[in-house]
């Protein structure tokens, strides 16, 4: 990691891209992790979901990975030239930011004139960064060769010892769960069909008492959506939590699933974690190399046509699943929080524990390894 001089520091706390009227100051503070969600009983908002039990919960934006991902670089051994063997380089790339001044659909200015590239600028399609290794929190599963490999979305829980995610982890095992499913979003009329029949069997199961759900659609709706002890609250309450693919395959509520012991239930292929977070969702003291299988389940899978044709009722597949089942899946999911979720950037960690940028940095180093043994090339890692 090489130290810049100060005028590439466009982003920088203090710099004019934080005093617009957009300024996401707030939600990038404390080193991206965001605001602190204060204990139950500390509030003065009302609020009264019993779900932040200890320190380490902060209202962290789901696209705040990037700023994470830098602060944390930070903290290892060789963050300066000369540290390292000079074979890795790390390239802190805003993506997510960078969008935002850009209008999508409209010529936007890049290195060597205007792209006219949709969205953002085209920075990750030119030739010299071809060769980069690229963090997203979703990447293509179709893409051949890969040179994209996803990383969780953050969720809320930043721990700065391991005595807070076993605290968290208990937290999320002793809790009541009276619904047997929840699903939190908005519907998408003429575009996700699946979303609108997750609704309906929602609506139908209500009388049953089987289904909670926090509808997002409207302003209303999208302000309680933004509440992470409504969303948690909700998580920890259910049994299997509903994952429909929204604006992508990827949606950031799969991670607060895990996060809250709540079994995912996925509808696409290319949202399932094998296929998109397989560096973290596997399990590394499995015998069998960590992917699932049927002795190591903590997901359900429902195809979304069967859905829509009508083959299968979402509550009826679901029910079908006795209480050891779900007992057993919820403890595999419950085993994957650590490898889910991000430390606080901003101190050193007490404990012995792998998180996700832990996970990802051991696997970019050994992708690097090989392409030097195969191709003779070194591999720039860049983030996000």
């Amino acid at each position: 990691m090489v130290d810049l001089p100060p005028q590439f520091d466009v982003c920088a706390e203090g710099s004019l891209a934080f005093e617009s009227e957009h300024s996401i100051r707030q939600l990038m503070s404390n080193a991206g992790i965001g605001p602190v969600l204060l204990p139950a009983g500390d509030r003065s908002d009302g609020e009264d979901e019993d779900i932040v039990l200890s320190t380490g919960w902060y209202n962290t934006n789901q696209y705040a990975l990037e700023v994470i991902f830098h602060h944390r670089m930070r903290l290892y051994e060789s963050p300066t030239p000369g540290g390292g063997d000079g074979g890795t380089v790390y390239v802190p790339y805003y993506a997510a930011m960078e969008l935002q001044p850009h209008t999508c659909g409209m010529k936007v200015p890049a290195a060597g004139g205007d792209d006219d590239t949709g969205c953002g600028n085209s920075f990750m399609v030119k030739p010299e960064s071809r060769n980069m290794t690229v963090l997203t929190c979703e990447t293509d599963i179709w893409e051949q060769p890969q040179r994209d490999f996803a990383m969780p979305y953050p969720s809320y829980l930043h721990p700065s010892s391991a005595g807070e995610v076993a605290e968290g982890q208990a937290r999320v095992r002793a809790a009541p769960r009276p619904w047997l499913f929840s699903f939190a979003g908005a519907g998408r009329p003429g575009m996700l069909a699946i979303r609108d029949r997750i609704f309906n069997a929602c609506d139908a199961a209500i009388p049953r008492r089987s289904c909670g759900k926090l509808d997002c659609g409207g302003l209303e709706g999208s302000i309680t959506c933004r509440s992470p002890l409504k969303l948690m609250s909700l998580f920890t309450s259910s049994r299997f939590c509903l994952q429909p693919q929204g604006d992508s395959f990827m949606r950031p509520s799969s991670v607060d699933a895990v996060m809250s012991g709540c079994i995912p239930v996925f509808f696409h292929e290319a949202s399932t974690f094998e296929k998109q977070y397989y560096w973290h969702e596997r399990d590394p003291d499995s015998d069998r190399g960590g992917r699932s299988n049927n002795d190591r389940r903590y997901y359900v899978f429902i195809d979304q046509d069967d859905v829509l044709q009508g083959k299968v009722g979402i509550e009826e597949a679901l029910s079908r699943y006795t209480d050891d089942e779900v007992a057993a899946m919820r403890e595999e999911a419950i085993k994957m929080i650590p490898r889910f979720l991000y430390k606080d950037p901003r101190v050193r960690f007490a404990g012995d524990m792998r998180d996700a940028l832990d996970i990802t940095i051991d696997e970019v180093i050994a992708r690097i390894g090989k392409e030097r043994i195969w191709e003779g090339n070194i591999t720039v890692a860049n983030d996000l």
